[in-house]
């Protein structure tokens, strides 16, 4: 095996380390090529007919795949959704990459819904960081393949105003000179209408990386659209926590999670 690929695989198996052997017998992990899409399918039994793909963070120069991405598999699957980690590739300037590969995602999940357990109109998106920013802009463009049923959003950059936004995510999805234009249509909180899907968003009040104000304005304008949203702010816990436990208020994020996706 390539050592790219053993890594990977190990990445998986630690992702699944959270799961009691009986549940890990019953999943099951499937592998897509292109776009690179891994999917965990929740023990039988337990299919809520609902489904989740994640977009980790990375500034749109890298993925942190792991804390994520693969580390939620487990926390998803016992709560019965099928859960997938895109793999998406970079823009390098160009947008319109990273939003083909979500497309083709949701097509996927969309296609095999009857087949892995779940109802294709009940496909959310979930995204840390820029990953978080692709997630919202998917929700608020949405195509013929891809209509996100709900969003959640972890610390999301969300702006592209150069006043607001972070930079190498800015200059990684629109490139060095961006036009006012592309500016404004990729800016999320300018985006929203009463048609986009509820959101969660939770983040660090002392997030230095992605201000706190990016998630502050894509609230205010879900809230003025009357799109049901929530917003959670921790007072520490700075940027990029993810599923790592260390963070101070990990079962908490567990437990909003959980309580929210039950009220949809």
């Amino acid at each position: 095996m390539e050592f790219k690929n053993l890594i990977k695989s190990l990445a998986i198996l630690l992702s699944m380390a959270g799961m009691s052997l009986s549940a890990q017998a019953q999943g099951k992990v499937i592998e897509i090529d292109s776009p690179k899409m891994t999917v965990f399918l929740p023990p039988a039994g337990l299919e809520n007919g609902k489904a989740l793909v994640a977009l980790p963070g990375g500034g749109y120069s890298h993925l942190a795949v792991n804390h994520e991405g693969f580390h939620w598999a487990p926390f998803y699957n016992q709560l019965g959704l099928a859960y997938a980690v895109l793999e998406y590739s970079m823009p390098k300037g160009d947008h319109t990459i990273p939003m083909a590969d979500v497309d083709a995602a949701f097509k996927i999940m969309a296609d095999s819904a009857s087949r892995w357990g779940f109802h294709p109109d009940s496909i959310g998106i979930m995204g840390s960081s820029a990953g978080g920013h692709l997630a919202s802009t998917m929700a608020t463009h949405p195509t013929e393949n891809c209509r996100p049923a709900f969003q959640i959003l972890f610390y999301p950059v969300i702006s592209m105003d150069p006043g607001l936004t972070h930079k190498g995510s800015r200059r990684g999805f629109l490139g060095e000179n961006p036009s006012g234009e592309l500016e404004t249509a990729y800016s999320s909180e300018k985006q929203v209408n009463s048609a986009t899907p509820r959101a969660l968003m939770l983040l660090s009040a002392d997030d230095k990386t992605v201000v706190p104000a990016n998630s502050l304005r894509y609230f205010e304008a879900l809230n003025k659209a009357g799109v049901p949203s929530s917003l959670i702010v921790y007072p520490t816990g700075g940027h990029g926590w993810g599923y790592r436990e260390k963070f101070r208020y990990h079962d908490n994020v567990l437990s909003e999670i959980t309580s929210w996706l039950k009220s949809l």
